[in-house]
């Protein structure tokens, strides 16, 4: 006898699972029970949106009717479930027309040396940079995105009518159909540098009188720094530091020092330029981030570097001269 689920019984276990989610308030990322469950077949990820979907559908509804949820409601997991299966062809219509909003945000994380790229419920992608964390909330009029930390690249699919935002701390981008990255630095005082390579965005501060900034593909600006802001258009400079997004880090002409840190970004064994003279010799190159001893070797065969590695770092030197 074949173990293949239904369609209907996937529903219902969907149904089951975005009860849990809802009442409990499960982390659909990281709860190792349900993402076992999601693992087991390709179609239940879409019969659990349908079922959260219909969830945030009813009690919309109820909020918008001023009606507190029944007794039965909350305690009857039978009727919730009846409830989501009647709401579902509603819903299905809703994500079709209007697209898919969230119940609460969703959150989208990467490890150390991690890149993702993952598609939105409105049909915007994102690529998710190495150790970043945003929140992802879609909802019937407005798109909203908080960075919580590191980077991220946002190719967004137009919808005048819900605009798309990201915060980043206190800076605010604005979006309706273009393409955009933006990045929290490591410390406080690094600000939050937008970067666009389609269409045009807008940024600003929040609390901050300043006048609003346009910004075209091409553009880049870092905001909320020590720095007075200023737009640089850099269109080459821009896609070589967004080489990330396919698992690659471009040089022409940083520094060594400065091509260390951005291998430690996504390395457990991180890179030491042991002589100030040599980190600061320049350096050009396409590079895996993966790969930090392939760049090692490269500038041992260059400049004649000494690389000495161990379980946890790369150290290079400057040879012995004769």
């Amino acid at each position: 006898m074949s173990s293949t689920r239904s369609a209907s019984e996937i529903d219902d276990e969907a149904a089951d699972w975005a009860v849990r989610v809802d009442a409990r308030g499960l982390d659909v990322e990281r709860d190792p029970e349900l993402l076992a469950w999601l693992d087991g077949d390709a179609r239940r990820a879409g019969a659990l949106l349908r079922a959260q979907a219909a969830i945030s559908f009813l009690d919309r509804g109820r909020a918008l009717a001023g009606a507190a949820p029944s007794v039965e409601a909350v305690a009857g997991r039978p009727n919730r479930r009846a409830l989501i299966a009647g709401a579902g062809g509603i819903a299905a219509a809703l994500i079709g027309g209007v697209g898919l909003w969230a119940a609460r945000p969703q959150r989208l994380d990467t490890r150390l040396g991690e890149i993702r790229r993952v598609p939105l419920a409105d049909g915007s992608l994102v690529a998710i940079n190495t150790k970043t964390a945003l929140d992802v909330a879609m909802r019937p009029r407005s798109r909203r995105i908080v960075l919580r930390e590191g980077e991220a690249w946002f190719q967004v699919a137009k919808d005048p009518e819900r605009p798309f935002i990201v915060a980043a701390g206190t800076v605010r981008v604005r979006a309706v159909g273009t393409a955009f990255s933006v990045r929290r630095g490591d410390e406080a005082a690094a600000g939050v540098d937008v970067m666009v390579t389609e269409g045009v965005v807008e940024a600003w501060i929040e609390g901050d009188p300043a006048p609003r900034r346009q910004l075209s593909a091409g553009s880049r600006i870092v905001l909320a720094s020590a720095v007075s802001p200023t737009v640089a258009e850099s269109p080459s400079e821009i896609e070589r530091s967004l080489a990330w997004r396919n698992g690659e880090i471009a040089l022409d002409g940083e520094n060594l020092e400065q091509a260390a840190r951005l291998f430690n970004r996504y390395n457990n064994r991180q890179i030491v330029i042991e002589d100030p003279v040599l980190a600061r010799e320049r350096f050009v190159g396409l590079f895996q981030t993966n790969e930090p001893e392939s760049f090692a070797a490269a500038v041992a065969a260059t400049l004649g570097a000494v690389v000495n590695d161990d379980a946890g770092s790369i150290r290079i030197s400057r040879g012995r001269t004769s």
